[in-house]
């Protein structure tokens, strides 16, 4: 299993922060290059415990199809998604938000995922997955922390 674990300070409060993180509409803009978009459950607003989302989108090249559940839930210190149906094994995002002040948060990442098919999985994910998916968030963090700036 792989863990990726990205850290990212935001100046905004930490309730902004925690709701565009679980915003349904910014995660698709957020991930314009892979063409993101709901394919069931909710399709917009802010995603909340128990709520399930299937998302489709383009991949290394591929359309894939990903539904993750919100399994936990603290407001506005966290929340946790995991994959319901998909192509790995295993996957959580669990998104952690600690206030530094009245504008400024920083928003941790902890994403575990697992690929199929043993060792050639784990092999892949060496010598690519693993920087692909951290490039994946750390794109959408980018992104989160622009509007939550007001710089988009």
């Amino acid at each position: 299993m792989t863990e990726l674990k990205l850290t990212t300070t935001v100046g905004a409060s930490i309730n902004r922060v925690f709701d565009l993180a679980r915003s349904i509409d910014l995660h698709r803009s957020s991930m314009d290059s892979t063409k993101e978009e709901v394919v069931s459950g909710n399709k917009e607003g802010l995603i909340e415990l128990g709520q399930r989302v299937r998302w489709r989108a383009k991949h290394l090249g591929f359309w894939r199809e990903l539904e993750v559940e919100i399994t936990q839930m603290d407001p506005p210190y966290s929340f946790t998604d995991e994959m319901i149906d998909g192509d790995f094994s295993y996957m959580q995002h669990h998104h952690e938000f600690k206030s530094l002040s009245q504008h400024s948060t920083i928003m941790i990442d902890h994403f575990k995922f697992a690929s199929p098919y043993g060792w050639i999985g784990r092999v892949f994910n060496k010598l690519y997955l693993n920087r692909y998916m951290y490039n994946l968030l750390k794109d959408r963090n980018a992104y989160i922390k622009a509007v939550a700036e007001n710089k988009i």
